[in-house]
């Protein structure tokens, strides 16, 4: 975070100064101000708890707070538990206004959408269903207002285009708030009923069971990342030339498969796919994989089995799904004259027929110590010359029209240096073996 450009700092700082005029009216604001400390002093210790033994915001108290108080009050509740919480990286002073400055204008605006239509009056009557026509409006405008945020953030801090910063992020999380929404609409309710305060503390212990749970399921997803990790790693260490090649082969197989309109977790098994594509290499011999000069035909044929090997190594991640047919088949050709099965057309796993577009186009974009690499244009040139033989036109397409939107950035995976790698040899019309 030291190194945080300029203009996402400035755009930390107005967001703040966009915090700070909502909360001007607070002088002439009539709240209970005991209220407003005592969900501040709440959400600050849940805060805690969620981060150090659960994952994430735990945004009940937050929303409770913007459906019994008035939006400037509600706006403080926040800032004590953003302004002392822990930083792990960067500048705490940033990160921390960053966090408080955020959730201030979030619980803002859902405080002001839900007092606008009424929202407290049904409240304190108690009036259902009615009373969830307004809290299901103001959670809208919170994940509005965060997806808003955080996507203006992603854009400036990493240099990405806003459509794919904001892609994804309102959906994703329209559900957790939504539940929270609920939870902090049954506080509210109860706070204002005769039981008080103390009844409406009592909704807190479920949601901390659901949140333990949906907990468990992020320390699970980041043991997979963990598996994958390793497994990648492994394969850069045994094959120097094409350090990196899987990633990049896992994130254009991301951007075939949202291009073909598939869902969010169907592209991220497409993405662990291209990653693990040459997983298998682990067990070919490291002489192969390093050999400078042309392979001979017995050589050619061991290394072909690396698709076999990265199966038995993958079979059992039963997270993988389809990713382990793509680690099996992206060798695979339409014409079938592809391996390890000679699979032909739609025979071939759909994963697989993106990973083989991925792994080709990568391939040809990165500079090996063997050759030099091809520009974009020549690539996906060879890659439509080659569509309906070796590629499936729709896998070609969806990549042209993705770099289309967002580029590409060909690396170079050599040791050596570039001025010392020979010019470009043609991609082999007949299968070959990608090192």
């Amino acid at each position: 975070m030291e190194a945080t450009p300029a203009r996402a700092r400035a755009y930390v700082l107005c967001v703040v100064a966009g915090a700070l005029f909502c909360l001007l009216p607070l002088p002439a604001v009539h709240a209970p101000w005991w209220a407003v400390a005592l969900l501040a002093a709440l959400y600050a210790g849940c805060e805690q708890i969620a981060r150090r033994r659960f994952a994430g915001t735990f945004y009940p108290v937050l929303l409770a707070a913007a459906f019994l108080l008035p939006p400037p009050a509600a706006a403080l509740v926040p800032l004590p538990g953003a302004l002392f919480s822990h930083v792990d990286e960067g500048p705490p002073w940033l990160r921390r206004s960053w966090r408080a400055a955020q959730l201030a204008l979030a619980v803002w605006a859902a405080g002001r959408v839900h007092w606008a239509l009424g929202g407290r009056n049904a409240v304190v009557a108690s009036d259902f269903p009615y009373a969830l026509l307004p809290a299901l409006a103001a959670v809208l405008a919170f994940c509005l207002a965060l997806t808003v945020l955080d996507g203006g953030i992603l854009a400036l801090a990493e240099r990405m285009p806003l459509r794919r910063a904001w892609r994804g992020l309102f959906l994703r999380s329209l559900a957790p708030i939504g539940v929270h929404g609920l939870a902090g609409l049954m506080m509210a309710v109860l706070w204002r009923s005769p039981y008080g305060p103390v009844a409406a503390l009592l909704v807190l212990l479920p949601m901390g069971v659901s949140w333990w749970v949906f907990a468990q399921y992020h320390r699970e997803h980041a043991a997979h990342q963990a598996t994958i990790r390793a497994l990648v790693q492994a394969v850069d260490i045994k094959d120097g030339y094409t350090r990196g090649h899987s990633e990049r082969v896992g994130q254009a197989s991301m951007m075939i498969a949202r291009e073909l309109g598939m869902d969010d977790s169907r592209v991220e098994v497409l993405r662990f796919a291209g990653i693990l594509h040459d997983v298998g290499k682990l067990g070919v011999p490291t002489r192969l994989l390093r050999k400078d000069g042309p392979l001979t035909p017995e050589e050619r044929r061991v290394i072909e089995l690396h698709p076999e090997y990265g199966h038995e190594i993958v079979r059992g991640i039963g997270f993988l799904g389809e990713a382990r047919a793509a680690v099996l088949h992206h060798h695979e050709r339409l014409d079938g004259s592809g391996y390890p099965y000679g699979l032909l057309g739609g025979q071939i796993p759909e994963s697989a027929r993106v990973v083989a577009v991925a792994d080709a186009f990568d391939a040809m974009t990165s500079t090996r110590s063997y050759r030099r690499a091809r520009p974009v244009p020549a690539a996906l040139a060879e890659l439509e010359r080659c569509a309906g033989a070796q590629f499936d036109p729709r896998m070609v397409a969806a990549l042209m029209l993705a770099l289309g939107k967002y580029g590409w950035r060909p690396a170079v995976t050599a040791d050596e240096p570039a001025d010392l790698v020979p010019p470009p040899a043609p991609v082999p019309s007949r299968p070959g073996v990608h090192r």
